[in-house]
């Protein structure tokens, strides 16, 4: 059979067809090389990998401190280490106040009861928070896990206490609901005998890291193929001494949960703020111009205890005004907003904390398209006759003020209108009417209704498109 040799035209159609298929080929090979790659047990390495979108999109979470420490109830959930590590004289007071010579902090283990824990009615006011993720303490510093840990003998939620895997069922019921599931975890143990003789050794041994924490760390990963990883008691020692790099190389390229799940900053004393995935920085965090970086302000309702306190009062409860304001200024921000309650030792979230949480999911019921899936926009915060928060979502710009002004006109300079401006607030049909001054900017005339008819107290939404 004779070879046909191939003309000019076709030569010159096979170049053009392969120069249109260039572009598809190069994408095909980017995507093939962003699934399969490996990282290395190295922050630089680590540090590249991209975060799953649905953590900036989410926004807000609530996060859930209970374990033994809600049993006493009283002070912090670090009463254990105020009590018997720092010797503190007013815990030493209550201890011997309420309850039997003798009585040690493994005592509280067995009145741990959970008995009336129900996840589903959790979940269902998580909901209604308008959550999007929940974080539960699987276990703090004090070493009492709340799933059946197979390195915590006699000291975890299956052997002690509730006879029931709380990590496990919680996580059902938020999965049902699509709710994302954080698990935290404590690296340390104040009093666990191991982790005293590696202190003692400087820290030069990791006898254990080996036996305890990366056995956990690995059975929760595989366990519950969580959404997140909140670390935390990690501040004695440096990355090197959890294994920290290498845990993570195996989260993000062989665990079942590589693809979605997203950590935080907290493996090591010189790894928070600068290495991980998303930053908490410290405790309470609120940076006061836009970071650079995907950040979470985790804080507590209870502002003076993570976990649940008998002798909390009304003064150390956040009123609903200044959670939805740090809400708001976290996500204008770049950041997430992690709100903490404590539970009860039975179980019960108190009506106090139900009430902030759902006076969140209220507020969020109408504001929500300002928060959820948002970006920073240009500018921030402007500070006029009221301070206004802006977030931006796709071509529309939200401007959030914390107060009504006085004459019912709404002063922003920043956004700049267009012959297709329109503005609205969020909960109220009609368009609202404005107007710009050379001076002044923007002027819009709010709703001339009495405060109290209006969809929400407090933190009005502005939507505006059409501007730049």
């Amino acid at each position: 059979m004779k070879s046909r040799a191939v003309g000019p035209g076709r030569r010159r159609l096979l170049l053009l067809l392969l120069l249109l298929l260039l572009p598809v080929l190069r994408a095909a090979y980017v995507r093939g090389a962003q699934g399969s790659r490996r990282y290395t047990p190295d922050w630089q390495s680590l540090d590249a990998r991209p975060l799953p979108d649905w953590f900036d999109k989410a926004k807000f979470g609530v996060f859930v401190h209970w374990g033994v420490f809600s049993v006493p109830a009283w002070g912090s959930e670090w009463f254990w280490w105020h009590w018997k590590g720092e010797g503190l004289p007013q815990y030493e007071q209550f201890m011997s106040d309420n309850y039997p010579p003798g009585f040690s902090y493994a005592d509280f283990g067995p009145q741990f009861t959970a008995r009336f824990f129900h996840p589903e009615a959790w979940t269902d006011l998580f909901q209604a928070a308008g959550a999007k993720y929940v974080v539960l303490t699987t276990k703090h510093h004090e070493g009492f896990t709340n799933w059946p840990s197979p390195v915590s003998w006699n000291w975890n939620s299956k052997d002690v206490g509730p006879h029931r895997d709380l990590v496990g069922e919680l996580g059902k019921a938020l999965r049902k609901r699509n709710i994302r599931y954080g698990l935290y975890h404590s690296l340390l143990e104040w009093f666990h005998p191991l982790y005293l003789l590696d202190k003692k050794n400087g820290f030069k041994t990791q006898y254990f890291v080996r036996a305890k924490t990366m056995p956990e760390l690995y059975d929760l990963v595989n366990r519950y193929e969580p959404d997140l990883l909140w670390s935390d008691g990690e501040w004695e020692c440096p990355d090197t001494y959890w294994n920290a790099t290498a845990f993570l190389a195996w989260l993000y390229n062989d665990s079942p949960v590589k693809d979605q799940v997203v950590v935080n900053d907290r493996w090591g004393q010189n790894t928070s703020c600068h290495h991980g995935g998303y930053y908490n920085c410290q405790d309470k965090f609120k940076p006061e111009i836009l970071p650079d970086h995907k950040w979470e302000m985790c804080t507590s309702i209870d502002k003076a205890s993570w976990g649940f306190r008998r002798n909390m009062v009304m003064g150390d409860i956040a009123s609903d005004s200044e959670i939805i304001s740090e809400l708001v200024q976290t996500v204008s921000l770049g950041g997430n907003y992690l709100l903490n309650i404590g539970p009860t030792k039975d179980g019960l979230i108190v009506p106090i904390f139900q009430e902030r949480l759902l006076a969140v999911g209220k507020w969020l019921s109408i504001n929500g398209e300002a928060i959820y899936a948002s970006k920073p926009w240009r500018i921030q915060l402007e500070r006029n006759t009221t301070s206004v928060w802006y977030t931006s979502r796709g071509t529309a710009v939200y401007a959030i003020f914390l107060h009504w002004p006085e004459n019912g006109v709404l002063n922003l300079v920043s956004p700049v209108t267009t012959s297709t401006t329109q503005i609205t607030m969020l909960g109220i049909q009609k368009d609202l009417k404005w107007s710009t001054d050379p001076e002044e900017g923007l002027l819009i005339y709010l709703p001339q209704l009495p405060l109290f008819t209006l969809p929400v107290e407090f933190g009005w939404t502005i939507k505006l498109t059409g501007v730049h």
